[in-house]
């Protein structure tokens, strides 16, 4: 039996757009063993994503043991500082992008197989052209989480909250230029519950506060606030319960993507071209102004300030719901189960 590792040492949005390039690996090596280096807090989606791979837990560019695989495939970044890290695992092949320059130690190792790197390129194609170019077929379309797996973790409530069929808002973002004002999601909040809308807030311990803000401004009780109350699986079940999503450009966006929950997501210093849902689902929309910046600025893009509450209340009432039958959804998931940290520094 053959070792293979991949290594992506990255964060909830990583985890899915490089989902495909990992099934595509998983698929041209059925019968070896699969190793993943990844964040073990993803284990969860990992479960649910139906790959068979152990969980290697690791931080970005952090050492790894000496596995000595018989391939490495590098979906963390473009080097150099990933490839000495896979380097230093000793495999016999190493699969990652070319044309950046070496400085990485003289620990010996294989020479790093692939094409160059392009900078603009959604980030679902370019992991998949990676191992195209070495043989390996990788389908980009493959992002989807079983929702079923997913609302196992749930039950009927959260936290004392029902999410079945909510709106949900994450108003969070891991930096300030792709953070929507807190008001603006308020209002977008308060529209959401005069339609008759259970509407939740979610987002990460750190992120307490600004949900606090938006529900407050949104008249919603305390017990709509869910951030930091969620560990990554319990926040994937809502997401999976829930009718539809507004949120930034971070992770729960691909999060919606991959559990089929109608979402509209709002870009700024980013084009949607590059880390947007497929243009070809309708029931998940990017709202855009055509602004592109900084991605770790401080203050809010200029080109997502220019996105207005009522450009995003028309997108959310324009959501292909044929495609989508919460309900449905519901009762089977009920009837089977009983119940941008993103680290680019490379780039």
């Amino acid at each position: 039996m053959a070792t293979v590792l991949v290594y992506r040492a990255l964060g909830l949005g990583d985890f899915l757009t490089g989902l495909p390039a990992v099934r595509g690996v998983r698929d041209a090596f059925p019968d070896d063993r699969l190793t993943l280096a990844m964040p073990a807090a993803l284990r969860p989606l990992l479960e649910a994503s139906g790959v068979a791979a152990d969980l290697l837990d690791t931080q970005p560019f952090e050492a790894l043991p000496v596995l000595r695989p018989d391939l490495a495939v590098n979906l963390h970044g473009r080097g150099p500082q990933s490839h000495a890290v896979l380097r230093a695992v000793r495999p016999r092949r190493l699969i990652g992008y070319t044309g950046t320059a070496w400085h990485g130690g003289t620990e010996p190792g294989p020479a790093v197989e692939g094409p160059e790197w392009r900078d603009d390129e959604h980030e679902v194609l370019r992991w998949c052209r990676l191992l195209g170019s070495s043989g390996i077929p990788a389908d980009a379309k493959r992002l989807e989480l079983d929702a079923k797996a997913v609302l196992r973790r749930l039950g009927d409530r959260v936290a004392g909250v029902d999410p079945w069929d909510a709106t949900v808002v994450h108003p969070g973002a891991s930096s300030g230029a792709r953070r929507w004002p807190a008001a603006r999601f308020a209002a977008v909040a308060r529209a959401e519950r005069r339609a008759g809308r259970n509407v939740l807030v979610t987002g990460d311990p750190a992120e307490r506060r600004l949900a606090e803000e938006v529900a407050i401004g949104a008249g919603l009780t305390e017990g709509a606030v869910l951030a930091g109350r969620t560990d990554l699986g319990a926040l994937a079940a809502i997401v999976a319960a829930a009718a539809r999503v507004v949120c930034g450009d971070t992770g729960v966006a691909h999060l919606a993507t991959a559990l089929g929950t109608p979402s509209v997501v709002l870009f700024g210093p980013t084009s949607p071209a590059r880390w947007g849902p497929p243009p070809d689902r309708a029931a998940h929309m990017a709202l855009w102004a055509g602004s592109v910046g900084d991605p770790h600025g401080r203050e809010p893009n200029e080109g997502l300030l220019r996105i207005e509450v009522d450009t995003v209340l028309a997108a959310l009432q324009g959501l292909d719901r044929a495609r989508f039958d919460p309900g449905r959804r519901r009762s089977g998931a009920r009837s089977d189960s009983g119940d941008r940290s993103r680290e680019r520094t490379e780039r």
